[in-house]
């Protein structure tokens, strides 16, 4: 009987918030955060600090289907970035009240995160909206 062959690599993704592998002794993001639709670089290791927040953002779809509205998901784990230029890549929608949502800037993929404009300094990603690697 031949050994088994080893299981292949694991494909990136938001493994168990707060757990060793994606956050340091010091609540820093250990991994660099991708988009999960096109892997994309949103964040460099390092760049943000996990926060435990709810927020509602509209489920993930395509333009179109965004634009007819509908539900949303209560996102409870982020990753919080106190400085916009800290982004690799990430774009913004237009201002729905007093808020913008994030998404990838290179497939539009979103929202991964949420914006308040009431506060210039936090940008929450939702690590279930995400890929680590």
């Amino acid at each position: 009987m031949e050994p088994a062959a080893p299981p292949p690599p694991s494909p990136p993704s938001a493994a168990a918030p707060g757990s060793d592998e994606l956050v340091c002794a010091q609540g820093r993001n250990l991994k660099a955060v991708l988009c999960q639709r096109c892997g994309s670089r949103v964040l460099l290791p390092g760049a943000a600090t996990f926060a435990r927040r709810e927020l509602l953002l509209p489920a993930m779809r395509k333009k179109a289907a965004a634009a007819a509205g509908g539900g949303g998901d209560v996102v409870r784990e982020h990753w919080l970035v106190r400085d916009m230029f800290s982004f690799e890549n990430v774009g913004f929608t237009r201002d729905v009240g007093n808020v913008k949502f994030l998404v990838c800037a290179d497939c539009e993929a979103g929202p991964i995160g949420w914006h308040c404009l009431d506060d210039k300094d936090s940008f929450y990603v939702a690590l279930e909206r995400v890929a680590h690697e």
